[in-house]
């Protein structure tokens, strides 16, 4: 039987994580192709793709997530993230692949302090949230063989990301203004990137829906704060309410997800944000000297 992983979307921050991680795993059945070659709204390419390459597993990190944009671009974000997984679920389907796909906290109207389970009802409050659930629901209808991994406040060394943002804002500024009313979990994603290897590893048929992002709860402000100390950038920093910093999409309150199912079924120890934090920057500092 064939052991090997396709990724989808291999360009992007979790794509870059994957091959990091893999590359450290020595996990060498992994193919990472052009993002021509593996177009999510291309069907009959995705099928002629997975009929060559012949992968157990494929791993989805191909979305559209620009949150505000989407608000304008609704077709284009519903396109990507409900019918590319539409997609994505049928070519697995007919080629014998389990699918793991990567879902967001933003399925969440997060109007509840509460930890968020699996089970708890979805209700998106933006359009970038509700394309993702919609994509959820494609392949949870078309593919039993999946695993659905819900993830929130994605960063690390690669591409455009919330701490890559505040290292180079504290490197031009004096003083910012961060959100302090905006309250989930940072993850890092070479985090996120084991934990899908880990899955992989395990063999289960446990097919479903899981949680996953970094132990702890944190706001915008505390996150930039957390930044600013570890990375030692002296920047003063002010906590400011949503309301006083409008976007075009409207954001959960509070979207800190459970994550006992996905722990207890895959005997996963998942690091604390502030821990994972520091080994990121201190990553990006080895990177940019």
């Amino acid at each position: 039987m064939s052991s090997k992983i396709l990724i989808i979307g291999a360009g992007g921050q979790l794509g870059q994580c994957l091959k990091t991680v893999a590359q450290r795993r020595d996990i060498t059945e992994i193919v990472f192709p052009a993002e021509a070659d593996a177009n999510i709204l291309n069907q009959a390419g995705l099928e002629s793709l997975l009929q060559q390459e012949k992968p157990a597993f494929v791993i989805n990190c191909a979305a559209y997530t620009a949150v505000d944009k989407a608000e304008d671009e609704a077709d284009l974000a519903k396109a990507v993230n409900e019918t590319g997984a539409a997609n994505l679920a049928l070519a697995c389907a007919s080629n014998q692949a389990t699918l793991i796909h990567i879902s967001t906290d933003f399925v969440f109207e997060g109007n509840a302090v509460k930890l968020l389970t699996e089970d708890d009802d979805a209700h998106p409050i933006n359009v970038y949230g509700q394309t993702k659930l919609d994509g959820e629901k494609a392949v949870t209808a078309l593919l039993k063989e999946h695993f659905i991994i819900r993830t929130s406040w994605l960063y690390s060394e690669y591409a455009n990301n919330f701490v890559k943002t505040m290292l180079k804002l504290g490197a031009e500024r004096d003083e910012l203004n961060i959100i302090a009313d905006q309250v989930g979990t940072p993850t890092y994603a070479i985090d996120l990137a084991n934990a899908v290897f880990d899955i992989i590893a395990s063999d289960s048929k446990a097919f479903g829906l899981y949680h996953y992002s970094n132990e702890g709860v944190t706001s915008w402000f505390d996150f930039a704060r957390a930044v600013f100390d570890i990375s030692e950038t002296q920047v003063k920093v002010n906590p400011i309410p949503g309301s006083a910093y409008p976007t075009k999409a409207v954001r959960p309150a509070f979207s800190v997800m459970d994550k006992n199912k996905i722990k207890s079924t895959f005997n996963l120890i998942i690091p604390y944000w502030r821990d994972s934090l520091v080994a990121c920057i201190d990553k990006i500092k080895s990177l940019t000297v």
